[in-house]
């Protein structure tokens, strides 16, 4: 029995990773930084005072986190302004699951990108609750985001299912004791041990049914 679904942002219905990569990389280039090399994969799924700090304090960026926050964050709007990289089939997942049920959002995008991706897409009225790390104690694979959803959604965790796509992401969500569907990124394909933790893995946002949902 499902009482509601709980939906990533990044990586599963819009294809912003790879942005968040080149935007990083280019204000850590601009600071004379390098890159390290498990950089992007460290900072999936982390809040924005989370990777913010690690940009300041692991990679070495100067000035306050907050200001290079605010740096990633306006490279990352004005992609958005360019071109909306929604994933194929996001939309129709999204418009099939909200017919049946209450959705939630448990993303580790800021409150900002969230919101303008949602009025973009004209799917803001589908959702029920949406929620950023930067909202909670810890961003993912902490539980924390997850935990906050269902509590807004006023739901049984078991009776939840969760769409991811990251090894942060899939442990955020089997750790807040959800049902988790994974639809790995091509480009960032989770850990093998992290997939592990999915009840469901799929290919593709098409293949995301009610039937499937329901039977996960």
């Amino acid at each position: 029995m499902t009482d509601a679904v709980v939906f990533d942002l990044d990586g599963v219905l819009v294809d912003s990773e790879p942005l968040w990569d080149e935007v990083r990389r280019d204000v850590v280039a601009s600071a004379g930084r390098s890159w390290p090399a498990d950089a992007t994969r460290a900072l999936q799924g982390m809040s924005t005072p989370e990777w913010s700090a690690y940009l300041t304090d692991v990679v070495g960026v100067p000035g306050r986190p907050e200001d290079v926050a605010a740096d990633v964050i306006d490279g990352m709007v004005a992609r958005y302004r360019e071109r909306l990289p929604l994933l194929p089939g996001a939309v129709e997942a999204v418009q099939r699951l909200a017919s049946e049920w209450p959705l939630g959002l448990a993303s580790s995008s800021p409150r900002r990108l969230i919101d303008a991706v949602l009025e973009s897409a004209h799917l803001t009225e589908h959702f029920r609750v949406t929620v950023s790390t930067e909202e909670v104690a810890a961003g993912k694979p902490s539980p924390a985001v997850y935990d906050e959803v269902v509590r807004r959604l006023g739901a049984d965790s078991s009776r939840v299912v969760a769409i991811e796509d990251s090894s942060n992401g899939l442990r955020s969500a089997s750790a807040a004791g959800v049902r988790v569907i994974a639809v790995p990124n091509a480009s960032y394909p989770p850990q093998d041990d992290a997939l592990a933790l999915a009840d469901l893995v799929v290919r593709s946002l098409d293949e995301v049914t009610t039937t499937l949902v329901e039977g996960s």
